[in-house]
């Protein structure tokens, strides 16, 4: 992957005439992604798509980086398919679709908690199987902060009842216990015996507890398409993102008050100074503790 990176740096000084500066700052940013993808054992531009590319650019606003460098990353990405694909070395482009890099200022906002609240009634708990199956899905990825290709990888054994647990693998296949609220296990245990049942039956034997209408494993594509359209019932403009709940479910955690550690723990952020970027989020929190707690306050 950096031999490619290396022909793409030769082709912007010599055929595209770009300043050393620029074609540094572009080699460096295609160099993150490259390692981003090594870690997740992914070793060859072909196999890359676009969600492996949006979570690129969310793991660089979970850093902190400005949005004008995250912009700058997404334009050097977008010119680095195009060289590829000219050259025959993929044979698609995946951000032929990515929205432009100026829309990158409002990576995904946090949700109020009316908007939460709205978002996890857009589908109706007497419908059908499959709004049954995205209601639930809504409220754990809510109530338990869970990425998307985290959600699609649980199996019915990934549920602990018993302690109200739920085990999730995580990136470079670590496993972390991650709690789960008394309701929304209730809400599991009703789509176990219920709905889910209804949507194995061509694959009765299939161990996931997302499935689709054709009893398959779901991918991150249909869930990211569930919560737009969650979202478009629910009545809400914010740009919507598949980490969009994430964010929120580890926003409100601080916002009433949880440890950091712990909430690094929930997320399985390996490096603390990600999960710090939700320190700077309710600024109207740190106001009220200022005023609270300052002897001047």
């Amino acid at each position: 992957m950096n031999d490619h990176i290396r022909y793409f740096t030769g082709y912007l000084t010599v055929e595209r005439g770009l300043s050393r500066n620029t074609v540094l700052a572009y080699a460096g940013d295609l160099s993150a992604l490259a390692d981003f993808l090594a870690e997740r054992q992914i070793v060859d531009w072909r196999t890359v798509d676009r969600d492996e590319l949006l979570d690129f650019l969310d793991f660089l606003r979970d850093r902190g980086m400005e949005s004008s460098s995250i912009a700058r990353h997404l334009t050097a990405i977008k010119m680095f398919y195009r060289y590829l694909l000219s050259e025959k070395l993929v044979d698609n482009d995946p951000t032929v679709l990515m929205d432009s890099p100026r829309l990158w200022r409002i990576l995904p906002d946090c949700l109020s908690l009316s908007e939460v609240d709205a978002l996890l009634n857009a589908f109706s708990s007497g419908g059908d199987a499959l709004e049954k199956r995205n209601r639930v899905m809504l409220h754990l990825l809510y109530a338990s902060g869970l990425r998307v290709s985290e959600l699609t990888g649980l199996t019915v054994g990934s549920v602990d009842f018993e302690n109200s647990l739920l085990r999730v693998k995580g990136k470079g296949a670590k496993e972390r216990v991650v709690p789960v609220a008394g309701n929304v296990l209730s809400m599991l245990r009703r789509y176990i015996s219920g709905a889910r049942e209804e949507l194995i039956y061509l694959i009765p034997q299939s161990p996931y507890l997302f499935v689709s209408h054709h009893s398959r494993k779901l991918n991150r594509e249909r869930v990211w398409a569930v919560i737009k359209e969650a979202a478009f019932r629910a009545g809400i403009s914010k740009n919507i993102y598949p980490h969009t709940l994430r964010h929120s479910f580890a926003s409100h955690l601080l916002a009433n008050g949880a440890d950091l550690r712990a909430i690094q723990e929930m997320l399985g952020h390996a490096d603390i100074g990600t999960t710090e970027i939700y320190t700077h989020v309710d600024r109207g929190r740190l106001a009220s503790v200022h005023h609270k707690f300052h002897p001047r306050g």
